[in-house]
Formats: structure tokens, sequence, C-alpha cells
């Protein structure tokens, strides 16, 4: 069968750490995107592919009852995640506690769909061949975070990547943050980094900047996207993957650049009120922009 959207990635166990509690729940790019689209109105054609340990297959079982349709790939262990914030959201610290298998081109063969997003976890989650398959069945997305992240012992380092320059011209849509585009570029700046992501071939560039907004770079436009504000924030984690869930949403229903990115914003509002996945609807998603005197305009 042919999906629209078909995530791959890992689903971890995260122990979240904040001044308030401590918080153990599943997590990972896959499980946000999934639970996330499970809530908008056209997600029949979404599929999930993850690779976990029969312990934890009652996440799986979770998005399973949310009329999701999954495919598990045994894996030996679960990525466990500790992640620790301090009072401000945006200072996260990061302990690996175990990692899954890599997937596999051989255990992607039988995997179809017109857009593939790829939530890295760890640099070693998806090779380049990998990369280089999906990329000829679709339209590649990828979530650069994983790629930037090595673990020596328990602890996560911030690394480069270091097969970038040969893996972007494969890759269709990156997102990454702030901190993630100077990795990569060596640029401080949103516009060079973009530029200079661009001209290794990505064709859509989005660089979430947090309160900032967001910017999008493609077919040589720029466009800034307006970050909404919450009413409280609850819960940043998730946030970058709940931004790709309302971005790849829209694209693959064929809007604009800037009415995709503005979905992708006010739904990553929503998430950022509450703790765990999106759980709001597509209706709330929209009186955000509706009601915001916000509007995205290009640059």
């Amino acid at each position: 069968m042919m999906n629209d959207i078909c995530c791959i990635g890992h689903i971890t166990l995260d122990k979240i750490v904040t001044p308030k509690k401590t918080t153990y729940m599943p997590g990972g790019t896959s499980y946000y995107f999934s639970h996330g689209i499970s809530h908008l109105k056209d997600m029949e054609h979404y599929q999930l592919v993850t690779a976990l340990a029969p312990s934890e297959f009652k996440a799986v079982d979770d998005i399973r009852a949310k009329g999701i349709r999954v495919t598990v790939i045994p894996s030996h262990r679960t990525v466990y995640f500790e992640n620790t914030y301090g009072e401000n959201q945006n200072n996260r610290s990061q302990r690996v506690l175990a990692k899954a298998d890599p997937f596999t081109v051989e255990s992607l063969k039988n995997i179809n769909a017109h857009i593939f997003h790829l939530g890295s976890l760890l640099a070693d989650d998806f090779s380049l061949e990998v990369v280089k398959y999906l990329s000829s069945k679709g339209i590649l997305a990828v979530d650069a975070q994983g790629y930037l992240r090595e673990v020596r012992g328990e602890q996560v380092y911030p690394v480069d990547w270091t097969e970038k320059v040969e893996a972007l011209k494969y890759i269709d849509i990156l997102k990454v943050n702030e901190h993630e585009m100077e990795v990569l570029t060596g640029y401080q700046d949103p516009k060079l980094a973009a530029l200079q992501l661009a001209d290794w071939g990505v064709k859509e560039v989005l660089i979430t900047l947090g309160s900032l907004g967001s910017i999008i770079y493609t077919q040589k436009h720029f466009y800034k996207i307006p970050a909404y504000p919450p009413k409280e924030v609850i819960d940043a984690t998730g946030c970058g993957d709940t931004y790709m869930t309302g971005y790849l949403y829209m694209r693959n229903k064929g809007t604009s650049y800037e009415e995709a990115g503005c979905f992708a914003a006010a739904m990553s509002t929503l998430k950022l009120e509450a703790s765990g996945p999106f759980s709001g609807t597509e209706e709330e998603v929209w009186n955000i922009i509706r009601n915001s005197p916000l509007k995205a305009e290009e640059i």
C-alpha cells in the first residue's frame, strides 16, 4: 500500500527531569510525530516504522489504538534517554542509557510512501545507504538532531554530521534548530546557514528559532514564520517533532510553504502548553492562526 507519509524512527524510553518533577514516558521523533498526526483529520494513509525491544511494545499498542498502522522491526534494546531541563526550557542536558539497533535497507524494502520522514535520534540510526535508498522511493524529510549526537559511554556529545555533504544531496526537506544549523554550517546567521544547506542540495530548509519563530528557505525565497505565544510553557519536549508533523501534513496536502509553516508553528504552540505529545485538534490549530495578528512574510 502507498502511504502519504511514513515516519521511520525509534520510540524511546524517556526520563524527563525538570525543576518541578521527574516523569517517565515514551518519546522520540516517531512517538511525537505519530501521536500528533493521529489528532489531525487526514491521517488514514500514515504509517509508523519503528524498532524497539519487546519490553516496550505497550508504547506501540497505544499508537495502534489511535488507528495508526505500525510496523515494528525487532531490536534487542530500546533507546533510553534521560533529559534534564533547567528553569529555562531551552537548556537541556542528555544521557543515553541504552541504544537500539540501526535501521537497514533490508528492513525497509516493503515500505512505500510519498514522503518519508527520518526521525534520527543518534548519529548511527540511519546510514548513508538508507538515506540514498529512501530518497529513490519518495520525498525524503530529515530532522538533523540525531545526526549531531554521538554517544560515548552514557554521555551525549554534540558532533558534526560526518557524511553531511554526501547525505544532504539526497534530502528534500531538512529541519534544524539554531544550534544545529551552526554545527552543520558554521554560521550563526539563519539566512547564511540556510543558503549553505541549500547549496549542499537541500530543497526545503526549515530552521526553527524557538520563541523567535522559524525560517523556511526554498526555491531561492525566504519565508519568516511567526512563533505564536503559548498561554504558558509546560513542556518543550517534542516541539521540533510536532513542527515537522504539521509541516509535512500540510505540504502533503499541497499547501504553500507559508501556510504549512504557520500550521506547524501553531501546532507547536499547542504542544508547548501541555506535557506529552500534541493532543489538540486541527480546528484548535487553525484558531490560533486566525486569532493571531502575526503573519508569515517573505523576507
